[in-house]
């Protein structure tokens, strides 16, 4: 089975959003061994959403449309599919009565008294969603007012979704995905399972050299490098009838691929850094303190978004002057005079000076330029140092990172975190390092 995906909305075609829905479904068609091989957006106008309709149902089996089904009038979806169909809009009964109970509730009559005094009543607009093409299946929506279709003609189906990103999701979950294994399975479809290793401390061009040989001889499974801002991610994706069929084929993929590449594999698939690194101090008993300087927080922020996290980080100093660099961590103001704010020397200190404040095993540091102003020939905008202070030793690693402020400052943190992370795994017992 062949699938293509529609999305629409003019806010997609402004970047006033990220289409995360036409993501979403990708990752969930090619699990199930449908195939996908041409994304659309189209504004929220009729006559271009008929045109864009047509093209995808003259190359695909099934078009997975999402948005433009609300109550407003730039809601065009519904009219759209009916249009392309040959068909006219009819009121699903059992979706307008629930539209009505909605609009019973006492909290929702306000609301439709206002609108009332701007126009048509906002119980009539909401009963707009209720409108679907003749012989249209109604999807359910249990979060929201509008309702999902499916409408086969000619052996061609269209399935249309709310573009609200909750509803989406627990419409197809609930109802469309389970409606395609259905219609897949008579065809003998197979499934394709996908595992993401997540590289840090490596470059894409470089990670790629490593595995060259593997990439060029790929057949099933493939392997395909991803550069992301801050890391690199290698898929490995494998055919096969079913889900076990599909690990056993990657197992040695990445097996290999992690042999090779070594302390640059964190982890795989949704495991970030942050996550990693909470599991190896948790193993190791240990807690930390940051200094954080050129990061502005980061690492505290990306520390904290794992739960839990309050077992083993204890705080992060954010010493952006070195007023503060020597107040709060007590960084000597002569070293700074001598060496720098940017500094091995200084990132050092601020590690230990961290550790010392917060009373933690470890004290992690970041100091550097983050621009796009302050740099010199000698110390280049993007210049950073990272520090790492624990019992008994304490180490500082420079970096030169590339990017506008935001990129560096991203990086940086990114850089400090994975300088803690080879730290970690070095002393970590190997069912834990893994």
């Amino acid at each position: 089975m062949q699938a293509e995906l529609l999305s629409v909305g003019t806010e997609l075609l402004l970047g006033e959003i990220v289409d995360t829905n036409a993501a979403y479904l990708a990752e969930k068609l090619s699990e199930l061994g449908i195939s996908v091989y041409h994304k659309t957006t189209v504004g929220d106008n009729t006559e271009r959403l008929v045109a864009a309709l047509r093209i995808s149902l003259a190359r695909a089996d099934v078009v997975l449309a999402t948005g433009g089904l609300g109550p407003t009038e730039d809601d065009v979806t519904a009219a759209a599919i009916a249009q392309v169909a040959g068909v006219d809009l009819v009121e699903d009964e059992a979706t307008a009565e629930r539209i009505r109970s909605f609009a019973r509730k006492a909290s929702f009559a306000r609301q439709a008294s206002l609108a009332r005094q701007h126009g048509r009543g906002l119980l009539d607009k909401l009963l707009k969603q209720a409108r679907v093409p003749r012989g249209a299946e109604v999807v359910p929506n249990p979060v929201g007012t509008a309702p999902g279709l499916i409408l086969t003609c000619d052996s061609k189906t269209v399935i249309a979704l709310p573009g609200v990103p909750t509803e989406m999701k627990a419409m197809a979950e609930q109802t469309v995905l389970p409606y395609l294994v259905r219609r897949a399975a008579p065809e003998g479809s197979a499934v394709i399972v996908s595992r993401v290793l997540r590289l840090a401390g490596m470059g894409e061009s470089q990670a790629e050299a490593e595995i060259a040989d593997l990439i060029r001889a790929q057949t099933n499974p493939t392997i395909a490098p991803l550069a992301k801002m801050q890391e690199v991610h290698l898929r490995i994706a494998a055919r096969a009838a079913d889900r076990a069929g599909a690990e056993e084929l990657i197992a040695p993929v990445e097996s290999e691929i992690r042999r090779r590449l070594g302390d640059h594999v964190y982890g795989a698939d949704e495991e970030t850094l942050e996550v990693v690194l909470g599991r190896l101090l948790r193993a190791g008993r240990l807690t930390l303190a940051a200094a954080e300087s050129c990061t502005g927080g980061l690492i505290g922020h990306r520390l904290t978004n794992v739960p839990g996290s309050s077992e083993y980080f204890l705080g992060s100093l954010v010493t952006y002057s070195n007023e503060a660099k020597v107040a709060l961590l007590r960084v000597p103001e002569e070293m700074i005079q001598r060496h720098g704010a940017v500094s091995a020397e200084t990132a050092r200190a601020m590690a230990e000076g961290a550790r010392e404040a917060c009373g933690a095993d470890l004290g992690l540091s970041v100091t550097g330029i983050a621009g796009p102003t302050g740099g010199t020939a000698a110390k280049p905008v993007g210049l950073t140092y990272v520090g790492l202070a624990g019992a008994g030793e304490t180490a500082g690693e420079e970096y030169r990172l590339r990017g506008n402020r935001a990129m560096v400052k991203e990086r940086a943190a990114q850089a400090a975190l994975y300088v803690l992370y080879r730290a970690l795994k070095s002393r970590a017992p190997a069912e834990v390092a893994r």
